[in-house]
């Protein structure tokens, strides 16, 4: 049994890292010194120094959040979509384990109030992060799912999966149902084991780029300060 405890922020996010490879066939992120500590030296005086970094790597890297600019010319990018889209959303965790099924269908939100939430879908699947089964036969949304969500007019939709999509073949409907209704989603979360079903804010918020319609965030989530421990 697990007791949440109120005001408890608890981390969603994988490290990055460098090497790291998110996505089979995109370039893993080259993270190192822009200026050294000990190059850095040079400029200031005894006893000071600083290190600059440089990071080299694709907006799909880690963790990272869709906005509709991913999938439609014409949609948002991550400066244009208003800052309560990705933070303090009230939200709820969809438990569904990949070792009983891959395909999340509309049957696990069924009598749910979903309006205006942040789902999770928590399928367990983290636990093969940065391994060879992360990549291929993960679970997924169905589209009959991804309709369904859209119906109720959530704000942000997440997994713990390599895809929110279906990847063994080319196409993607639930990105282009979600991110066309203005949906965010967030794929490649972790620790959702750690979270009550309900009674949380998600947060996932990243920098404010223009013409970029990805990229990796902090996401977390916060106990309700409202109500008292729960536990589960």
């Amino acid at each position: 049994m697990k007791k949440f405890i109120p005001g408890e922020l608890i981390d969603l996010s994988h490290v990055i890292e460098d090497g790291l490879i998110t996505y089979k066939g995109l370039p893993a992120p080259v993270i190192c010194d822009f200026l050294s500590r000990e190059d850095s030296k040079k400029f200031y005086e005894e006893g000071t120094s600083f290190q600059i970094g440089k990071i080299e790597m694709v907006s799909n890297t880690g963790t990272y959040v869709d906005c509709p600019f991913h999938r439609y010319a014409d949609g948002n990018d991550l400066a244009q979509t208003p800052l309560e889209h990705f933070a303090e959303l009230d939200g709820i965790v969809i438990s569904s384990s990949y070792t009983e099924r891959l395909a999340n269908d509309v049957s696990l939100l069924e009598g749910l109030e979903l309006q205006g939430k942040a789902v999770l879908f928590h399928t367990g699947w983290a636990a093969n992060w940065n391994t060879e089964k992360y990549y291929t036969n993960h679970p997924f949304l169905t589209t009959a799912t991804a309709d369904y969500l859209k119906e109720q007019q959530v704000k942000l939709v997440g997994i713990d999966s390599h895809n929110i999509d279906d990847t063994s073949g080319n196409r993607r409907p639930v990105h282009s149902i979600l991110l066309g209704a203005g949906i965010l989603i967030v794929e490649h979360l972790c620790n959702l084991e750690n979270l009550p079903k309900q009674g949380f804010r998600f947060s996932a918020v990243p920098p404010k780029f223009k013409g970029v319609g990805t990229f990796p965030v902090r996401a977390m989530a916060r106990v309700s300060s409202e109500q008292k421990s729960i536990t589960l």
